[in-house]
């Protein structure tokens, strides 16, 4: 479970590419991109600040 083999890919590709159309297809990967950018900022901002905030016993 959550191995995806060159098929599935391939699947869900077809899949949305037929849903959006292929103009649409850039768009949504720049908006996906932009997503995992601020998520990924997010995340380092948290764990810096776990980091600056040390362990409860120092």
């Amino acid at each position: 479970m959550g191995n995806l083999g060159i098929t599935e890919i391939l699947l869900i590709g077809g899949a949305v590419l037929l849903f959006f159309g292929p103009s649409r297809l850039p768009e949504l990967g720049k908006g996906l991109g932009k997503g995992i950018q601020e998520f990924k900022k997010a995340s380092l901002h948290l764990t810096g600040s776990i980091k600056e905030a040390g362990t409860p016993g120092e």
